[in-house]
């Protein structure tokens, strides 16, 4: 029976210096370490060949659960059994674990500011689908204004599944009347309601939001601006739950669809050259302990087929010479590793500097989102109060709803379950009106501030009004004062309400 196994010497490293950093003993870490590899990639985890680091004897590790570990991995290793060399030894399941999860961790130290505390926090933060602390997240009550008569105060009660059907939103407005200070309004009350633990991404598209301090501190967002001092995402489109060839090939089709979604100049052929320069990038990435490609990887596989084909660039070459040379998501050698999750994560990508590729930007993180989103387990409900993990925020979102984004589609469909929402604020409520797919229909809450040129059946679609009033609303909402809103009542005998927004700088001043 093996009684000791000896982890790489990267891990040796990472381990000897966060005992330092935290106090805990380097077993105690080996186990943190093992358990996040375990959770993070589970059984796809890259066997370690590296045996020059410390050591680590089997009694020290598993303490008296030595039964409950066994077991664990078992089952997530659909096993019935473990051998004693699967189990603890150089060549075990145990060690490549712990040398893979020591990596984790420096990167989770990196990320927590390079302090115990900072690390610990992090940790902390990856138990957010524990009983207790996702429960937390429970009841988000929202004050949203008055009304402009009685001055009554209105609640948005975002999460109330006895009332809502789901909790996804859209701000109507045109530029100047005050939907940006109540969206930020909203989402720093969810912040705050929620101890910090719903999330959300924002994609900020005109770049009013980023230089936003107060909000940036108050709802503690990350920002990332992009094309700016040559900043870029530390998010790889290219992660996947699995290496194998058939969600390989999966995935390198739906990337393919969609750039051509995104680039009408991309046809047939371009979309079979992409997909065999990612299907080939993973091909050389797959003996690496990073077994996916970045956009460099894929380039310079497209560039090659090009030119041994005699072909010469076109728009497909152009793209990925776009997302390679800015530097827009995160590449092999960079010194701050991929995030392992973004759906845990409050970040703002402002994008308004980038004069080409905004959209595809987006479809790509919205990609990674879903792809997070469908394997994560239903949000608990307590007391008819879903708990909504993360939300989606898109900015000028008519730049964003013409497309065919297939994955934007699928979090608001099946989003509800997985206490994913997805947050809209565009110019009009015609935005909506896309014959591919219904917005409108899936749209729970909606907030129209003055608008010009608004066709009535939009109106109607959105407030669920009928259409008499929807056409005596289009004069009226082309009328609206800055701050006032028509939304949909709360009260069924009504068929709207007008009231006076709250505003983010009113609130929180």
């Amino acid at each position: 029976m093996a009684d000791r196994l000896y982890t790489s010497s990267e891990a040796d490293e990472v381990l000897s210096a966060l005992r330092f950093e935290t106090k805990l003993e380097k077993a105690t870490l080996a186990r943190i370490a093992f358990a996040l590899s375990l959770v993070k990639v589970g059984s796809g985890v890259t066997p370690s060949i590296s045996f020059n680091g410390g050591e680590l004897k089997r009694p020290t590790f598993f303490g008296e659960d030595e039964v409950f570990i066994r077991t664990l991995i078992a089952h997530l290793y659909n096993r019935r059994e473990l051998s004693e060399d699967e189990l603890f030894s150089n060549r075990s399941i145990i060690k490549s674990h712990i040398d893979h999860g020591a990596g984790l961790l420096a990167a989770m130290f990196q990320e927590g500011g390079r302090s115990g505390e900072g690390l610990i926090a992090r940790l902390a933060d990856e138990v957010e689908f524990a009983g207790r602390r996702e429960q937390l997240g429970a009841g988000l009550d929202i004050f949203i204004g008055r009304t402009l008569l009685q001055r009554q105060e209105l609640i948005l009660e975002l999460n109330n599944t006895t009332r809502h059907a789901n909790s996804h939103l859209a701000i109507m407005g045109k530029p100047g009347v005050g939907k940006t200070q109540f969206l930020l309004k909203i989402l720093t009350d969810i912040r705050v309601q929620s101890s910090f633990q719903t999330n959300f991404i924002y994609f900020d598209y005109k770049g009013d939001v980023v230089d936003n301090q107060r909000f940036l501190e108050l709802a503690r967002v990350q920002p990332f601006r992009l094309l700016q001092g040559r900043q870029s995402l530390p998010i790889n489109p290219f992660i996947l739950p699995a290496y194998d060839e058939q969600t390989i090939n999966v995935s390198a089709r739906e990337k393919a669809e969609s750039f051509a979604s995104i680039s009408s100049k991309l046809g047939v052929v371009q979309k079979g050259a992409l997909t065999e320069a990612i299907r080939a990038a993973y091909a050389k990435r797959a003996a690496t302990p990073m077994p996916f490609p970045d956009f460099p990887d894929v380039l310079e596989i497209a560039a090659t087929a090009y030119e041994e084909d005699g072909k010469k660039d076109d728009s497909l070459i152009e793209v990925l010479r776009d997302l390679s040379d800015f530097e827009l998501f995160w590449r092999h050698g960079s010194e701050t590793p991929p995030m392992e999750r973004v759906s845990n994560r409050t970040i703002l990508i402002d994008v308004h500097a980038m004069p080409v590729l905004k959209e595809l930007v987006a479809y790509l993180v919205i990609e990674r989102l879903y792809k997070e989103m469908a394997t994560l387990p239903d949000s608990p409900v307590m007391d008819g109060r879903r708990t909504i993990r993360t939300i989606l925020v898109i900015d000028e979102a008519h730049n964003y709803l013409s497309q065919r984004n297939i994955f934007l589609e699928r979090i608001i469909r099946e989003g509800r379950s997985k206490g994913v929402v997805v947050f809209f604020a565009s110019q009009s409520p015609n935005d909506y009106q896309q014959k591919f797919f219904n917005f409108q229909e899936l749209l729970e809450f909606a907030y129209i501030f003055q608008c010009d040129g608004v066709a009535a059946s939009s109106v109607q679609d959105i407030l669920g009004c009928s259409a008499k009033t929807a056409k005596e609303l289009q004069t009226e909402i082309a009328r609206l004062e800055p701050w006032q809103v028509v939304a949909r009542s709360q009260n069924k005998t009504e068929d709207f309400v007008k009231f006076e927004a709250e505003a983010f700088y009113k609130s929180y001043s």
